[in-house]
């Protein structure tokens, strides 16, 4: 009996020798992750960002020529890498969507939008679906756009009457289209709540923009708190301290407004009221304050600030900045701006003005501003990402809590992707008969990004961008300031502006005076 127990014993040791032998032997052929993908080599604690040039879309872009389609970058504590090829793009925007679906958020964003409690820089997750599904299906729905059709119309027609008063005189672009834009916005989020008071509208417009300037660079600038998480109590920089003081500011537009919009709710509530009665974009955010059935998500006051600040933000900066891109393309190719002013010719006629019904058939001017996008993308790098978990991008290891940008200056330059890639050729998005389009398919040309924080906004952006080109170009002759040159040079932001603001000279194209009225 002994010897059995005691085989039994040394088999047992052998069989268990043999297991340990064969485990540690598949752990060592097993191949070892990818590495980190490559890029420069940096100082100790400081990284790479002494290095760092200012305008980071160019800096990055020349960093691809040399370390290839994806590489990383060491900033501090902060890993960061940048996608700049359209096959990588689509890893990170659409086949790891999941895993990059959060934003990375500077210290300005998350005080900016109360805590990140808005569209752009909320967290992935219930509410953040909830919100962007009021945002696209009721504040933005094809419904209400229509019946906000007349606040688009009036204040295009108010930018054209001002130009018209200025005949022969600089015009600043970039100041035209976002006061326009602005008040356009502010219009739709809180007109109906204002009623017929357009003085008290272009005053709260007028103080909007004094403001998102400023939000917008604190958003874009670099700060040493969000590299040196440990620093961040010291803010050195005084970042977190401006924008508190946006915000305050911000508090000030919005609370009377809000109070307003309740009192407005509350008594159509206990009205027989019919439901398809206009609403503005603040009493569809107050109706869902006390919960929705259909998303599920129940707003606070907080929330209800930051998605009517996302939509003044998002529905001006770049709009505006691209309606100064697209006149400072066609004014350094004069004979492309002449095809574009002979369609409006054909399509609306020079008896008549320019109406949002005229912009669909309008594909040549439709084309320029996609190679104005391609050219001079509004936001260069995209906003950026994080990876919620380690993951493989490009053959590459991506560890958790890595600040992902997808450079699209670089992808939408490049010249194995694009013919002439330097060249403004119009040209080249028509008769396309798929994916150069906005909605972040084809991943040679994604100007409002891709996957699920594709931006929620691109229906009003691209109806307010042809609106207001169609309208200035139609309705008069442009040539630069005597002695003066065009300068194509761009500065670095969250969202990419010319150095030097275009000013132009307008001249009327339009016989009959009563068309500027």
């Amino acid at each position: 009996m002994e010897a059995l127990l005691a085989l039994f014993t040394f088999s047992s040791l052998l069989l268990l020798s043999a297991l340990w032998f064969y485990t540690k032997s598949s752990i060592s052929k097993k191949a070892p992750p990818p590495p980190l993908p490559p890029g420069p080599r940096g100082l100790p604690v400081v990284g790479y960002l002494p290095f760092l040039r200012p305008n980071l879309h160019h800096h990055f872009t020349d960093l691809a020529q040399k370390y290839g389609p994806i590489f990383k970058v060491q900033l501090g504590r902060r890993l960061v890498v940048v996608v700049n090829s359209p096959s990588i793009a689509k890893e990170v925007v659409r086949d790891h969507d999941a895993i990059f679906a959060n934003r990375d958020r500077p210290i300005a964003a998350v005080v900016g939008t109360y805590g990140g409690r808005d569209i752009a820089f909320s967290p992935n997750g219930t509410y953040w679906r909830g919100i962007r599904k009021v945002f696209v299906r009721e504040m933005l729905s094809s419904d209400n756009l229509r019946a906000c059709y007349g606040h688009r119309r009036e204040e295009v027609r108010k930018a054209v009457r001002s130009v018209k008063s200025r005949i022969g005189e600089p015009v600043n672009i970039r100041v035209l289209a976002s006061s326009t834009e602005m008040n356009v916005v502010t219009s739709m989020i809180m007109g109906s709540t204002l009623g017929s008071d357009e003085e008290k509208i272009d005053q709260i417009a007028g103080e909007f923009r004094e403001i998102m300037g400023k939000l917008i660079a604190l958003l874009g600038e670099p700060n040493i708190s969000d590299l040196f998480p440990w620093l961040a109590r010291l803010d050195l920089q005084g970042v977190r301290a401006r924008t508190e003081g946006i915000v305050k500011v911000v508090d000030n537009i919005f609370d009377p407004i809000i109070k307003e919009g309740e009192r407005i709710v509350s008594e159509k509530s206990g009205s027989t009221t019919k439901d398809d009665e206009k609403k503005d974009f603040l009493q569809i955010l107050l109706e869902l304050k006390n919960g929705d059935d259909n998303t599920g998500i129940s707003l606070d006051f907080q929330a209800i600030k930051a998605m009517l600040l996302d939509t003044v933000i998002g529905g001006t900066d770049t709009t505006a900045t691209m309606v100064e891109w697209v006149m400072t393309a066609l004014l350094d190719n004069p004979k492309i701006m002449e095809k574009v002013q002979k369609e409006l010719e054909e399509i609306v006629g020079m008896t008549s003005i320019v109406e949002e019904v005229h912009l669909p058939k309008l594909k040549y001017l439709d084309a320029v501003v996609k190679e104005t996008f391609r050219l001079y993308p509004a936001v260069p790098l995209l906003i950026p990402r994080c990876s919620s978990q380690t993951t493989q991008v490009g053959g590459y290891t991506i560890p958790k809590d890595t600040k992902v940008f997808v450079n699209m200056y670089a992808i939408q330059r490049d010249p194995k992707l694009w013919d002439n890639p330097s060249q403004f050729n119009p040209e080249r998005f028509l008769n396309q008969t798929f994916g150069l389009d906005y909605t972040g398919n084809d991943y040679r040309f994604l100007p409002f990004g891709s996957g699920r924080r594709i931006c929620a906004a691109i229906p009003l952006a691209e109806k307010m961008l042809i609106y207001i080109l169609g309208s200035l170009l139609h309705s008069f002759d442009w040539h630069l300031p005597a002695g003066e040159k065009m300068d194509l040079s761009d500065g670095f932001g969250l969202v990419m502006k010319k150095n030097t603001p275009l000013v132009a000279v307008p001249a009327p194209r339009l016989s009959n005076s009563e068309l500027y009225q």
